[in-house]
């Protein structure tokens, strides 16, 4: 028996390559299929089954095109009702795999339709189970995803949830490997540890929601308290995994299209496309084509292109290094973004060569923005979640979470001058690049962000100032 953990770090995303005597199954594939083909004609195994935890809010499944490959049935927990042809499992189904086998554990809550795959060994014992969103590494899913589709409250669906694990996990010998759906850095928990592989004991004795004296109640008060809205765009690839989506092969076809500096133009007038400069932050500041917004490949990208975007609709034109162009179709699709009109021809160079108009982005470094900072006069925008803020923040500066720019935005004085900073400069740099699309020049962005602000002399608090609010 041979089991691979397939992580993707851009999504914080487990895949799972499950083999056993010339079988192979795999879980929750990402919407690229070729790594888990090469895998396994390497192995010189046949992909018997594909399963599916739930409809995944956060990521485009694989799942289509690999069964249309492979001839693999997709397999669903119950309450599953996707539009294309599934084996919808009933609880405690066993799917046979080489020696050992595969058993369906439905734990609703996360979803209604979720589910645990309980993996048994050649003997018929627990070895591990692969637990989607239902449990993570010192989490759970969050409850709150699936209330439309369920008619039913967040309370309920963590009661659900609450109960599911009792009932259908905790029961499991403390020795069985936990292999989640996610790690840190997902939204679709609040509090997932860093490590992607633990086992029931451990996670009974170190996960908040899996306290052995923890009431129902209490459970459903502490998953649900802190929940933060979730990203515009989940709800368009549950669409996509429910429904079906457009072939990986045309939508990276379709993105790869070069296009010269005059027909880049022309498709962006024509198209109205989202002009997405993939390239990292330093190269972007310098010189970027006019109305750009810029999320580098070099960060989390596919969740805050998904972030900051949310339509997976939206036409867009994109701007990469060289080389990169494949990298950036490839994880755009990841997240449902499909609609991809081509991207610009020998870059930036290109653009520039062509004689057009460049635009560039007022950058400072922390020692010059410490010289020019006066305490209780500058005034200072910290696009860092809530919680990195409350840690410790420049004093008086203001907290505007970058998720919420769309938001907070409209309260910005066009003509009050401003300085702009993250942790480090990739979300800072986004959110520049989106006040320069829509006409605000008054601010200047800190190289480094917070992480260098902290090494100078200028005052730093993690008390928070509740009633200072941005002026318009």
């Amino acid at each position: 028996m041979k089991i691979e953990q397939i992580y993707t770090g851009c999504l914080a995303q487990g895949a799972y390559y499950i083999v056993s005597e010339g079988e192979a199954a795999i879980i929750d594939p990402l919407r690229e299929i070729q790594p888990y083909l090469d895998r396994a004609e390497k192995d010189g195994v046949k992909i018997k089954y594909i399963f599916e935890t739930h409809f995944h809010a956060d990521f485009v499944s694989g799942h289509v095109d690999l069964s249309k490959k492979t001839g693999a049935p997709i397999v669903y927990g119950p309450l599953a009702n996707p539009s294309f042809n599934a084996h919808i499992a009933t609880d405690h189904e066993v799917f046979k795999l080489g020696k050992v086998s595969i058993e369906v554990l439905h734990t609703p809550g996360h979803t209604m339709e979720s589910t645990t795959f309980l993996l048994r060994d050649e003997h018929g014992a627990p070895h591990a189970i692969f637990s989607g969103d239902t449990l993570f590494i010192g989490d759970v899913g969050r409850p709150d995803l699936a209330q439309k589709a369920a008619s039913m409250t967040q309370d309920q669906l963590a009661a659900t949830l609450y109960h599911s694990l009792r009932n259908q996990i905790m029961t499991l010998p403390d020795e069985v490997v936990v292999y989640p759906g996610h790690g840190a850095g997902s939204a679709c928990g609040k509090n997932m540890s860093k490590e992607t592989v633990s086992t029931i004991g451990e996670q009974k004795l170190h996960n908040y929601a899996l306290r052995a004296d923890m009431t129902e109640a209490e459970f459903v008060k502490e998953v649900t308290d802190g929940l933060l809205p979730p990203p515009g765009y989940f709800g368009m690839n549950v669409a996509m995994n429910k429904q079906g989506y457009t072939p990986f092969e045309e939508v990276l076809n379709h993105g790869l299209r070069p296009l010269s500096p005059v027909a880049f133009e022309a498709a962006a007038e024509e198209t109205g496309a989202l002009l997405l400069d993939c390239r990292p932050a330093a190269q972007f500041q310098q010189s970027f084509v006019p109305q750009s917004i810029n999320i580098g490949l070099n960060g989390d990208f596919a969740p805050w292109v998904g972030a900051m975007i949310v339509d997976v609709k939206q036409p867009i034109l994109l701007v990469v290094e060289a080389g990169k162009e494949e990298e950036a179709v490839t994880r755009l699709s990841r997240v449902g973004f499909d609609n991809l009109v081509g991207y610009l021809d020998g870059g930036l160079e290109a653009w520039i060569q062509a004689g057009k108009t460049t635009d560039s982005v007022n950058r400072i470094s922390a020692d010059i923005f410490a010289q020019e900072f006066e305490a209780g006069k500058s005034l200072v925008i910290d696009v860092r979640k809530a919680s990195e803020y409350q840690a410790e923040h420049v004093e008086e500066a203001y907290s505007r979470p970058l998720a919420a720019i769309n938001d907070w935005i409209r309260d910005v004085n066009p003509n009050e001058p401003f300085y702009l900073h993250c942790a480090g400069g990739y979300r800072s740099m986004i959110a520049a690049s989106i006040l320069q699309a829509r006409g605000y020049r008054n601010f200047k962005e800190v190289e480094g962000g917070f992480n260098t602000i902290a090494k100078t002399t200028v005052p730093c608090t993690d008390f928070v100032c509740q009633s200072k609010l941005i002026k318009s």
